[in-house]
């Protein structure tokens, strides 16, 4: 599979950091006890550029203010390249700063050339395999020329471990962001999760123009394949908006064009464009442009990448599909029951609804909050128990009725408790409770307080509620001031208090949750 990415920090702030340290200068600090190599070493060093950065020179007269400059470095731009003296204020001076780089500072990035004047006192062999050391270099040794290459070689080692290193962070995040697929995830937060981490991988330039497209193919026109935009990084693209069919920019429509039909990818220059596919029969197009050509090592790791991305990706579209399915099989079942005694389906949505507005205001968590919102339109099923002239009775209960009508809380919990599934599960706890009472005046069970639990304290008020509002065999709908006096009066006896406030808080939208699912 061909494929490939863009990267961009995670934050405004890591941005602009970014940006800045690619902006700086190579930083070259010079750590030597006599001034006259100072100056030499500048002489040599000041006028040279790599990579079109120039080399901006550090200077330290003794290990301790070496240290003392070290500390003074920002941890995302580090020293590249130190040149230290061995002997200085003591004998191991040299030897001992570069043990404190290495182990007390944690710095294995640095590339360290030790110089000496006396070579005898630390020989040479000794030093490097004892030392993390780049290099080792007598000073009459060190002639412009081979100053300069010495310099050249290392700062080619450093910018190609700090490559490695972001590398390293970058599939870090990328791998995190596919493994912790949560219940919260959907498929447009994934997409731009990942692209937001490619640029990493890819090290471009925050001044060069780039950018990640991910698209899907939808309908033909006059104008020939359009692309919906599912995310995007980078200036090229800044007037696109997401999730929305866009006019690209021609040169890119034509490379989108041109790697759809041919069902493969395609580098032009210093763009590329990825055509992805996975085995739900989903065409994505991804595009990326960088200041110059893809390396063989980009597209490599482009490919890992996006290999686990469409494995992530497709799992996530089934997650979607079976929660989708789940969701609308409750609701079937739910309405199935307000159609049988005469009132209408919506109820058991809107119940949903409110009893999800509440749990979030009471402080659950977002997995209870999403699984009282799938469980709560349950709460009564067991009315497919209970016959016909009973449940659709217009007049008052007698005894022996009220007793059949109330059987349905545990008939409910009958029939749902037996599953596996967290949220039918959950939908057997409210259909038990939903009608206990807070002063504990009722049923099944006479549970006072918080021996019921949240989830069918909410759906309780919830259902009662939208209830009061809806029009029943028995009752016509009520208008929302005499449902706010009865729920009001109802506080600390029938509902729990603090839930009474909240839905006095919410009311507005709750309110609008029957504007959205009407009867």
């Amino acid at each position: 599979m061909d494929d490939l990415y863009v990267f961009a920090a995670d934050t405004a702030k890591e941005i602009l950091s970014d940006k800045l340290h690619k902006m700086q200068p190579w930083k070259v600090l010079i750590v030597d006890d006599e001034p006259d190599v100072h100056k030499i070493t500048k002489l040599v060093l000041e006028s040279v550029t790599f990579e079109n950065k120039n080399v901006e020179l550090l200077h330290a007269y003794s290990a301790a203010e070496a240290k003392e400059v070290l500390q003074r470095q920002p941890k995302n731009a580090p020293i590249a390249v130190a040149f230290i003296d061995v002997v200085m204020e003591t004998d191991t001076a040299g030897l001992d700063l570069v043990k404190y780089i290495r182990e007390e500072m944690d710095n294995h990035i640095t590339r360290i050339i030790l110089r000496t004047g006396q070579p005898g006192q630390a020989p040479e062999e000794s030093v490097i395999k004892d030392y993390d050391i780049n290099d080792y270099k007598s000073k009459t040794e060190l002639t412009s020329s081979k100053l300069k290459t010495t310099l050249y070689a290392s700062l080619r080692s450093y910018r190609d471990i700090m490559t490695i290193d972001n590398h390293r962070v970058g599939l870090q995040k990328v791998l995190k962001a596919i493994g912790n697929i949560s219940s919260e995830t959907n498929l447009r937060s994934l997409t731009s999760l990942i692209l937001s981490q490619i640029a990493t991988v890819l090290d471009l330039e925050e001044d060069a123009m780039y950018c990640t497209v991910l698209t899907t193919p939808t309908q033909q026109d006059h104008n020939g394949q359009q692309f919906k935009v599912l995310a995007k990084a980078g200036d090229l693209f800044s007037e696109l908006k997401e999730d929305e069919i866009c006019t690209l920019p021609p040169e890119v429509h034509t490379l989108f064009q041109q790697s759809y039909q041919q069902k493969s990818s395609i580098q032009k220059g210093i763009e590329f464009v990825a055509y992805i596919s996975n085995d739900l029969g989903e065409e994505n197009l991804l595009y990326v442009r960088k200041s110059q050509p893809l390396s063989e090592l980009n597209l490599h790791l482009l490919d890992i990448f996006i290999d686990n991305f469409v494995k992530a990706h497709t799992a996530l579209t089934l997650k979607d599909e079976v929660e989708q399915s789940q969701s609308e099989l409750v609701h079937i079942l739910g309405e199935a029951v307000e159609v049988r005694s005469k009132e209408t389906g919506s109820h058991v949505k809107r119940v949903g609804q409110i009893s999800y507005i509440l749990a979030k205001a009471y402080g659950l968590n977002k997995f209870d909050c999403a699984l009282i919102k799938l469980a709560s339109p349950l709460h009564d099923v067991g009315k497919v128990s209970i016959p016909d002239h009973v449940l659709n009775k217009p007049g008052r209960h007698d005894e022996d009725e009220r007793q059949i009508m109330q059987s349905h809380a545990e008939v409910g919990y009958n029939i749902l408790s037996k599953s596996k599934s967290a949220s039918l599960k959950t939908a057997a706890l409210i259909s038990l409770e939903h009608h206990e009472h807070w002063d504990g005046g009722g049923y099944p069970a006479g549970k006072i307080g918080d021996e019921t639990h949240v989830m069918s304290r909410i759906t309780g008020l919830a259902d009662v509620f939208d209830a009061l509002g809806s029009k029943r065999c028995y009752k016509e709908p009520w208008p929302i001031e005499r449902i706010v006096d009865l729920i009001s009066e109802q506080k600390g006896k029938q509902f729990e208090p603090r839930l009474v406030d909240l839905l006095l808080e919410y009311l507005d939208e709750i309110k609008m949750v029957r504007t959205l699912y009407p009867d």
